[in-house]
């Protein structure tokens, strides 16, 4: 399980294949890459965070995740400080042995991540600059996992 908060950009594909090399231990690797979208009009978005406390709480919920289901390995890779649309803001990869596993961890990490990982959020627009806070459908796609 690993987790890395960092401001550098990184490559998607590379960090896909480096995850699936040489697995003989998973039958299933699922992956997400988050993108920064453009909602009409923003120029940029800037993520803040606090070092050590979002990386424990990133570990958390991998491991978290781990517990729930058969995976082999995680990574969840999540960046802050400024970006535009277009950039890769996160990614989530999964292995397991089956792929009902490898999903519905990825799901899980996702809903997490969208809700409740402790970035703070700041859009820069035509329109000014405004934070961004979690939408009930991000906090009801989380509240499916209570039961799980």
């Amino acid at each position: 399980m690993r987790v890395r908060v960092q401001a550098e950009p990184f490559d998607y594909g590379a960090e896909c294949g480096a995850f699936a090399a040489g697995r003989r231990d998973a039958g299933a690797v699922v992956t997400f890459a988050g993108i920064v979208r453009d909602d009409g009009g923003l120029a940029r978005l800037e993520l803040e965070h606090y070092p050590g406390m979002t990386e424990r709480a990133l570990r958390k919920i991998a491991d978290e995740a781990t517990r729930r289901w058969a995976l082999r390995d995680c990574l969840v890779i999540h960046r802050y400080g400024p970006m535009v649309p277009g950039d890769t803001i996160m990614m989530v990869a999964t292995a397991a042995p089956h792929r009902a596993d490898a999903f519905a961890a990825a799901e899980f990490l996702m809903d997490y991540l969208k809700s409740r990982a402790p970035f703070w959020k700041k859009e820069f627009g035509a329109d000014g600059t405004s934070w961004v806070a979690a939408r009930d459908e991000d906090e009801a796609a989380l509240g499916r996992w209570s039961g799980a």
